[in-house]
């Protein structure tokens, strides 16, 4: 848990009320009802190709409230992803996290690695698409990492087999290797903190991570994977996505949130 200068939240609080402001559209283009074919196109290109948002928090956090909050609107824009990595580094100051994976730990140790923008090891860390990353909480930070995020990567998607099963399809073209990721995560889990920085508090997260399985591997061309049932039925999961990486804890380059 950072102390800023108030001087520069004030300065942080202004940019991200602009942004804000540059991220919506306006009301006299809505108010037209007319979609040109290329706005279409983008439109369909980030729904197709989500951006994704990995949250770094912890229970025992008292700066990370404002980002469990942040990422709870975020979730609700289908062209992101949003997944909530608790971490176990702050269980010492007296709570342990109910959430805390040191699988996401070591995730968030390894993008820091990188020496990318906004590294480190510190909460609130959001990291867009496994590349750079910001304070949490700093929504116009976050947006414009956002808008930066390459949509390029290879296209997603998920279809039911006659016995059931569910298959993934990769489609695309590249000349690097990357990992097929199975995410269970929770939509919405509530915890009431008995002790910490944050004790007697009522915390919210999102799209928690509750266990994640390597489905095998991408090499550049058209593949399909298959995903067994019990695959789907995660203690505490009540939706799945996939996602891509490349090695390393390397830029994620496709996601999907599955619906079925």
């Amino acid at each position: 848990m950072r102390k800023f200068i108030p001087c520069l939240l004030c300065a942080g609080a202004a940019l991200a009320a602009f942004l804000g402001m540059q991220f919506a559209p306006s009301a006299q283009a809505g108010s037209t009802g007319v979609t040109t074919g290329r706005q279409a196109s983008d439109d369909a290109a980030r729904f197709a190709h989500p951006v994704v948002i990995e949250l770094f928090t912890s229970q025992g956090c008292s700066s990370c409230p404002p980002a469990d909050l942040l990422v709870s609107r975020l979730a609700k824009d289908d062209s992101l992803l949003v997944i909530t990595r608790p971490v176990t580094y702050w269980d010492r100051l007296g709570w342990k996290d109910t959430l805390a994976r040191e699988s996401n730990t070591r995730l968030q140790r390894a993008y820091a690695a990188k020496g990318r923008e906004g590294a480190g090891v510190y909460t609130p860390q959001i990291v867009v698409n496994g590349s750079d990353g910001a304070v949490g909480s700093r929504e116009g930070d976050i947006r414009s990492l956002v808008r930066r995020a390459d949509r390029r990567g290879p296209l997603i998607t998920a279809s039911t087999d006659p016995s059931g099963q569910i298959m993934i399809t990769i489609s695309g073209t590249s000349d690097f290797m990357a990992s097929v990721s199975l995410m269970a995560l929770s939509s919405s889990e509530t915890v009431r903190i008995g002790r910490g920085e944050n004790g007697g508090r009522t915390m919210h997260y999102t799209n928690v991570v509750k266990d994640e399985r390597v489905l095998g591997s991408w090499r550049g061309k058209s593949e399909t994977y298959a995903v067994p049932a019990r695959y789907l039925k995660t203690s505490g999961a009540d939706r799945y996505a996939i996602v891509v990486q490349r090695p390393g804890a390397g830029p994620i380059v496709a996601a999907k949130l599955l619906d079925f």
